[in-house]
């Protein structure tokens, strides 16, 4: 069984549709990137695969649950327990250090402050960024700021993570070195990985593409 799947979706805002019944899944462990066009859908379909957002019609199925059926703070819960983020621009608390951002997550769950910074400061050496550790989002480059979401996003453990145009922002050689650690650190903990790009560079990073266009998704798997 797929550790998340979606059958069916659609989604309007306002009188522009989304999605027009889209359908996708991933297995643990795998990493899928979401390409299409801009406005062809993949965010949304993000959205709705991590329940930010709620389908209008179709259903998510995460391990078994259905989570277009949740409440909002039991999809809440599990944004914050099962699934990590990583956004185009970082979206760091600027009033934080690095290491204190990457501990957040853990300190929602009730982590002490020693521990959370313990454990936020081992990913941060993952991602080579330990040297700006007591910086804040401000006083880094982008490349280093990415790298620090990207332990943020990893800090918990997550089964799945997110990524919504990871290195949109940044220049090729910086997009290439946050790619690289990104899903070397996603294979070692096994986690399933939906990454939204419009850069073919960076879906080479990925196992397989899925391609969103009028908000319907293909699987590319086995397609000349």
């Amino acid at each position: 069984m797929p550790l998340l799947t979606a059958t069916g979706l659609r989604k309007t805002y306002g009188a522009t549709p989304a999605l027009a019944g889209a359908d996708f899944a991933i297995d643990a462990g795998e990493i899928v990137a979401v390409m299409g066009p801009s406005g062809s859908g993949k965010s949304t379909l993000l959205h709705c695969l991590a329940g930010i957002v709620p389908p209008d019609e179709g259903t998510v199925i995460y391990d078994g649950r259905d989570v277009s059926a949740l409440s909002d703070a039991a999809r809440s819960e599990l944004r914050r327990t099962q699934f990590g983020f990583v956004f185009q621009f970082g979206q760091l608390v600027p009033e934080l250090t690095c290491v204190e951002n990457v501990a957040l997550p853990l300190r929602l769950t009730g982590t002490s402050r020693r521990e959370a910074e313990a454990r936020a400061t081992a990913w941060l050496e993952r991602l080579e960024v330990d040297d700006v550790r007591h910086h804040r989002p401000g006083q880094i480059s982008g490349g280093q700021g990415q790298r620090v979401a990207v332990a943020r996003a990893l800090v918990t453990r997550p089964r799945v993570l997110f990524a919504d145009e990871p290195t949109g922002a940044l220049d090729s050689l910086n997009g290439e070195r946050v790619m690289g650690l990104f899903t070397d650190a996603a294979r070692e903990t096994g986690a399933a990985v939906v990454l939204v790009t419009h850069e073919s560079r960076v879906a080479a990073y990925s196992d397989r593409e899925v391609v969103v266009r009028d908000g319907r998704a293909r699987d590319m798997q086995g397609v000349a």
